[in-house]
Order: C-alpha cells, then sequence, then structure tokens
C-alpha cells in the first residue's frame, strides 16, 4: 500500500456497540487500514443555541487536525444533532478537499423519533452513513442508483433503502480513487 490510511474519531466518551462492526466493513470495503482514535470531547464553539443543533462544519473542522498526514482520511461521529445552513438536519459531512468526514449518528437511531430501540437496526444505518462519507472523501458524488450507498439520503427511508455497498459504477470510481493508496498508477 502507499501509506493511506482511515481513522476514525469519536466525539463521545465510552465503547459503542457498532464500532467494531464498523471497523470490520470499513476495512473490507477501502481494503485500508483503520484505527480508532482516542475520543474528543464534541466542541461547544459548535453549538448553535438559535437552532439548538450542531454545526456540521465547524464539528467537521475541529475533527480534521486530528489527522495523521496527507494519506490518511478522517472519519468522526457525533452522537450530536447536527446541520448545515440550508438544511433541516444532515446525517453527514464531508470534504473531499480535507479527506475528512463526520457522521451524526443520532437521527439514525429510531429512539430519536420516539420509537422502541432497535441497536441492530441502529448500527446498519452507522454502516451505510459511513461508507457514504468516506466514499465522498474520496472524490464520489451522489449517485442516482437508489441502493447504492452513495444516493442521497433525505429521509431514514433512504437510507434504509440503500446498502452499505457500492453499486459497480461507483465501486469502479472508488477502485481508480484508490489505486493510488495500492500502489497502482
Amino acid at each position: 500500500m502507499g501509506g493511506c490510511s482511515i481513522a476514525l474519531l469519536p466525539f463521545f466518551e465510552g465503547v459503542r456497540p457498532w464500532q467494531g462492526r464498523a471497523r470490520e466493513v470499513v476495512e473490507e470495503t477501502f481494503g485500508l487500514p483503520v484505527e480508532w482514535l482516542t475520543s474528543e470531547p464534541v466542541p461547544p464553539a459548535a453549538y448553535d443555541t438559535a437552532r439548538g443543533q450542531f454545526r456540521a462544519a465547524a464539528l467537521l473542522q475541529a475533527a480534521c487536525p486530528r489527522k495523521r498526514g496527507p494519506l490518511q482520511t478522517l472519519l468522526a461521529y457525533t452522537e450530536e444533532d447536527a446541520y448545515e445552513p440550508g438544511l433541516n438536519f444532515v446525517f453527514g459531512l464531508a470534504s473531499p478537499a480535507l479527506h475528512c468526514a463526520l457522521v451524526a449518528t443520532v437521527r439514525l437511531d429510531d429512539c430519536f423519533y420516539g420509537l422502541e430501540e432497535d441497536e441492530a437496526n441502529t448500527a446498519y444505518r452507522i454502516l451505510v452513513e459511513t461508507n457514504h462519507e468516506l466514499g465522498h472523501t474520496f472524490g464520489l458524488e451522489h449517485c442516482p442508483y437508489p441502493g447504492c450507498v452513495m444516493h442521497f439520503s433525505n429521509t431514514l427511508a433512504d437510507t434504509d433503502r440503500k446498502g452499505y455497498r457500492f453499486c459497480p459504477r461507483c465501486r469502479a470510481k472508488l477502485d481508480a480513487a484508490l489505486a493510488v493508496c495500492h500502489g497502482a498508477s
């Protein structure tokens, strides 16, 4: 490999049941070494008191400096509700230029909507959004195919409809982007 790796950063304390599976799926999907970094507190400056939510871009900016060099991609997780201007909320946000992304897990949990807890369902949604945001960090855009992980999720139903795998077209684009990491030219 060309020295590329992926780091996962929790903006929460403790270990969640889905973390081990997230690492496995990311390693399997991207074929790169994956590590969990030591947790960081949620940066209070990212909180928007007027909205009662965190600014996703501010969380992303706080996470990106934890990268260990230009060949590392970083994905941070927060359990806080996040938004971007013009949107009521976001499940995640990515910066391809910075090779950095964020997944906000709170709205992926049925409990947020007053429904009964379903840890397996929440974990699966987190895997979907993880691969989606990491796909963006490798230059992939939204895909029109509803079953592709790169399809835009505006609702939980959108996330539940798609899997955490890439359609053949997006997989080919991802493989081309990863070729640099795997020593291909």
